[in-house]
């Protein structure tokens, strides 16, 4: 079985190094290349699928729409769920990373960033960016909305979705691709890897590149590769991992 992982490509926010979140910012002319780059690989590589799924933030939902477009299947039937949202970042959401590293230190920021269990300061219940107040979560339960989430957190929504939802449609044949978020895929890794604490919070994901896993009957990783120019590659991921540094 292969199941195809996207980052979205770059966002506004990505571009001005803040922390985004659950905010619903859309991607930049670079990120909407970055997405129809990603479908055109996938193309070249020969992939095809059955079914699509993503969150409910625009720049997933475009990548995912950009890259269907190159595939030539925007007609396939595309899942959303607020469980394959980014981590949400709390009140930190709209700060920017490098002037946020002066105020509070590099080493304060890499915690909110990196670490495993560690929570960002929470939203205020009253506050406008409480996705319980938003309108594409009308539909969710509110007790389940966040006010801020460690990637602990983010694991234990994203995980028991895909493991309920999504393993169960590639158990039945389905080729499946999902386009989502730093963390929400970074959550994925973390599963499927069977890694430690320690050794998630060294994974970063760069933007707009497909990421495919094979597995075998026992769901046991057999290959993961990422597609793609592997400099770029490499150059993307140390973009991302230097997101939090002080400029």
């Amino acid at each position: 079985m292969k199941l195809v992982l996207v980052r979205h490509g770059e966002s506004e926010w990505n571009k001005k190094n803040l922390f985004t979140g659950w905010t619903d910012v859309d991607l930049t002319d670079t990120g909407r290349q970055e997405a129809a780059n990603a479908g055109e690989l996938l193309r070249r590589e020969g992939f095809d699928f059955d079914l699509c799924y993503t969150s409910y933030l625009k720049r997933a939902i475009r990548t995912l729409n950009l890259a269907l477009e190159q595939l030539d299947r925007e007609w396939l039937t595309v899942m959303k769920s607020w469980k394959l949202n980014e981590r949400h970042y709390g009140a930190l959401q709209g700060l920017n990373k490098a002037e946020t590293s002066q105020k509070y230190g590099e080493e304060q920021v890499r915690v909110w960033r990196r670490s495993f269990d560690v929570r960002p300061p929470l939203l205020n219940e009253d506050d406008d960016r409480n996705p319980r107040r938003l309108e594409q979560y009308r539909a969710a339960p509110p007790q389940e909305l966040p006010l801020g989430e460690s990637l602990e957190d983010t694991i234990a929504r994203v995980v028991p979705y895909f493991e309920k939802t999504i393993r169960k449609e590639m158990q039945n044949g389905k080729r499946v691709l999902i386009a989502a978020h730093g963390n929400s895929l970074r959550a994925l890794v973390y599963h499927f890897e069977k890694l430690s604490k320690e050794e998630i919070t060294k994974v970063n994901i760069p933007t707009g590149v497909p990421l495919v896993y094979t597995f075998d009957e026992n769901w046991n990783v057999t290959e993961k590769k990422y597609l793609g120019d592997p400099n770029l590659i490499r150059a993307k991921i140390e973009s991302v991992a230097n997101q939090g540094k002080k400029q």
